[in-house]
């Protein structure tokens, strides 16, 4: 882990009073950040506890400009986590630039993503700083295993990343970013973005204990628009086990359940990246628990990298064209997730 570089730092988030801001704000406060709590409704944040623990709370609308004007005073960095981001990321986004302060979300929806490079990119450039969408499980997580694969290959001619989850417990925000979200997915076909097939292939996939062999679906998230973003790959293909999305389709499955300390649930998850370029294919993988508590990591990560110089000039950034992928990677593990780095493999393990 980054060595607490800026101790006194203030770092805003925004959605703190939701389920992954909650992990977001406790990591910060580990990590030795001053973490400021922002929420749409200050009920949730009389409510949330936060002002018992001394953190220091504002409440702010995404339709009221001066709000978040005020909520980002005085903070280094804000951190987006309170989605659908199709309705919050423009506003909170904007007013993170306006501040001239570094902007970081968690979205996994791709039009979020492709908006926000598209919409901040110059006025980040001459804010000074920098603009990463989906810096999560689900976006970030997964460009950067594909870019630690990919190191010194100019052009890969394919990458394939395949996701298992033993369960999926949605929060209510998932739920509800699922039924806002229903634009047509895209992945990266003869170096392009492309409309995914109506009809989404499906195959199976050898993952380890203790998934095994897996039905698997093809399912991208914002990891699509990242990789787009500063890889040139030829064809890029995202599966998901099918097993977690019965849990997701099925409108009885409770939330995520606290099991440990840290607040995180059983939930166990497996990414398996494989990159070819010609006849040589690298693999990569990262491993762990809980997708929505893992993103915290990763997104502070991402602010104490920024805030210790990671950001030679401003714009709009995916993880990984901004940070080392291997060397960002290989910070969180073992600690918040088991990464292994780039190896050889003869051919990818699908059928």
């Amino acid at each position: 882990m980054a060595a607490h570089r800026h101790a006194a730092a203030r770092v805003a988030v925004y959605g703190a009073t939701g389920h992954t801001g909650r992990f977001v704000v406790a990591e910060l406060l580990r990590r030795g950040f001053t973490p400021v709590a922002v929420a749409r409704d200050d009920r949730k944040l009389a409510g949330s506890g936060f002002r018992e623990r001394g953190i220091l709370t504002r409440a702010a609308s995404i339709d009221e400009p001066a709000a978040l004007d005020s909520a980002f005073s005085g903070v280094a960095a804000v951190i987006n986590c309170a989605g659908p981001f199709l309705d919050t990321a423009e506003a909170v986004a904007a007013a993170a630039v306006r501040a001239r302060v570094h902007y970081l979300d968690v979205t996994a929806e791709q039009p979020s993503a492709l908006a926000t490079f598209d919409q901040f990119d110059d006025s980040a450039r001459d804010a000074g700083v920098a603009v990463v969408p989906a810096m999560g499980f689900y976006g970030g997580l997964s460009d950067l295993l594909v870019t630690a694969a990919a190191s010194g290959w100019d052009a890969p001619d394919e990458a394939r990343i395949s996701v298992a989850l033993d369960t999926w417990h949605p929060t209510r925000g998932t739920r509800i970013t699922g039924e806002r979200n229903t634009a047509r997915r895209l992945i990266i076909s003869d170096g392009r973005l492309a409309p995914a097939p109506q009809r989404a292939p499906e195959s199976t996939w050898d993952f380890p204990e203790p998934f095994g062999r897996q039905d698997v679906v093809q399912l991208s998230f914002s990891e699509v628009a990242l990789i787009a973003r500063h890889l040139r790959v030829a064809h890029l293909r995202c599966f998901l086990n099918q097993a977690p999305l019965r849990d997701l389709r099925d409108p009885t499955t409770p939330p995520p359940k606290t099991c440990d300390e840290r607040g995180r649930s059983s939930q166990v998850f497996f990414v398996e990246v494989i990159v070819r370029a010609g006849s040589d294919s690298r693999r990569t993988v990262a491993r762990g628990v809980d997708i929505y508590a893992v993103t915290a990591p990763l997104v502070c990560e991402a602010v104490d990298r920024i805030l210790g110089g990671a950001v030679g000039q401003g714009g709009a950034f995916a993880p990984g064209e901004l940070f080392d992928a291997d060397d960002f990677l290989r910070t969180l593990s073992p600690g918040q997730l088991t990464f292994e780095p780039a190896s050889c493999v003869a051919s990818p393990t699908g059928r």
